[in-house]
C-alpha cells in the first residue's frame, strides 16, 4: 500500500498560521475567483493524525476537479488538549475563512473530513449555525460521532477502527465524561435541534464502527427538513477509501461523492 502525502504540482500550498494552529491552504494553481472554500478536517480518533493527511483525501478530487480552496487546519490532538480545543481551533479556522473571503477568493463555505474529522465537521457546522456563520453543505465521511457505543460500535473488530481503539480515541478527547451525554460539539449525535444545518453528503462501511452513527446522523438531519443522503459500501475496512483507493469499492465511493459534490454546486447556483 503506498502512501501520498505530498501535492500534485498544479496544487499551490500555502502554510499559514491561524489562532493556536497552524494550517495548509491548497487551490489550484489557476484558481478562479468565488469558488467555495472548503474546511477539511483530517481523522485519527481525535488523538493522532496531521494536516498533511488532506494530500491522500477527498479534499484533493475537489482541489483538482472543482477548482475549490481546502483549508486544511493542524488541530490540537487529545493527548495533550482534550475537548473543547479540537472542535474550537477548526471552528476558529472556518472563522478565518469567513473573515477572509475576498483574501482568499473563496465564495461560499463548505465543510467536511473522515473519521474524527468527520465528526468534527459536524460539530464545527452546529457551532456555525449558533454562532452566525453560514455553511452551505457537509461532508462528514465515516464520522466519529457518538461518545456511547452504538449497535455496530459496540465489539467491532473491523479493519483499522475498533471497539477497543474507538473506547481509547473518546476516554482521551472527553477525559472524565467519555459515557456521558455530552455537548454536540463534542459529541454531536447528542445533538437535539438539527434544524437549519448544511445539507450533508456521507458514506459508511457496513461492518465499521461508525455505521450506526453515521445513518442515524443524516436520519436525524432528514427529520428535521435538511436535505442528507448517505450511501453504504461492503466493507469494514474503516477509511478504505482513503488507505485502498484503486480497490473497486473504493472506486465507486469515490466517483459517487464526486457526483454529490456536483449536485451540491447545482444547487448553489440555483440559489444564487
Amino acid at each position: 500500500m503506498h502512501i501520498k502525502l505530498w501535492p500534485d504540482r498544479e496544487i499551490r500550498v500555502e502554510k499559514k498560521r491561524v489562532g493556536r494552529v497552524t494550517v495548509l491552504i491548497l487551490r489550484p494553481k489557476d484558481a478562479a475567483e468565488g469558488k467555495p472554500g472548503v474546511l477539511w478536517i483530517h481523522g485519527g480518533g481525535y488523538i493522532t493524525g496531521m494536516k498533511e493527511m488532506v494530500y491522500m483525501s477527498r479534499a484533493m478530487d475537489l482541489v483538482k476537479q472543482y477548482g475549490v480552496t481546502v483549508v486544511s487546519p493542524g488541530y490540537r490532538l487529545a493527548w495533550l488538549h482534550p475537548w473543547p480545543a479540537a472542535a474550537e481551533d477548526c471552528f476558529a479556522v472556518l472563522q478565518f475563512m469567513d473573515e477572509n473571503r475576498k483574501t482568499l477568493s473563496i465564495g461560499s463555505l463548505m465543510a467536511g473530513g473522515e473519521s474524527a474529522g468527520g465528526g468534527l465537521a459536524a460539530a464545527v457546522c452546529m457551532m456555525a449555525r449558533d454562532r452566525g456563520i453560514r455553511v452551505a453543505f457537509q461532508m462528514p465521511l465515516y464520522p466519529m460521532l457518538s461518545n456511547i457505543d452504538t449497535e455496530s460500535s459496540r465489539d467491532n473488530h473491523g479493519k483499522v477502527w475498533n471497539t477497543r481503539r474507538n473506547h481509547f480515541g473518546w476516554r482521551l478527547y472527553l477525559r472524565g465524561q467519555a459515557k456521558k451525554k455530552v455537548s454536540p460539539y463534542a459529541a454531536p449525535i447528542h445533538q437535539t435541534d438539527y434544524r437549519d444545518l448544511p445539507s450533508c453528503y456521507t458514506f459508511v462501511g457496513d461492518g465499521e464502527p461508525f455505521f450506526s452513527e453515521t445513518l442515524q446522523y443524516v436520519k436525524s438531519l432528514r427529520a428535521a427538513g435538511v436535505p442528507a443522503e448517505a450511501d453504504v459500501y461492503p466493507t469494514d475496512m474503516h477509511a478504505f477509501d482513503m488507505l485502498r483507493p484503486r480497490d473497486a469499492v473504493s472506486r465507486k465511493a469515490i466517483q459517487n461523492f464526486l457526483l454529490h459534490f456536483e449536485k451540491a454546486l447545482q444547487r448553489q447556483k440555483g440559489e444564487s
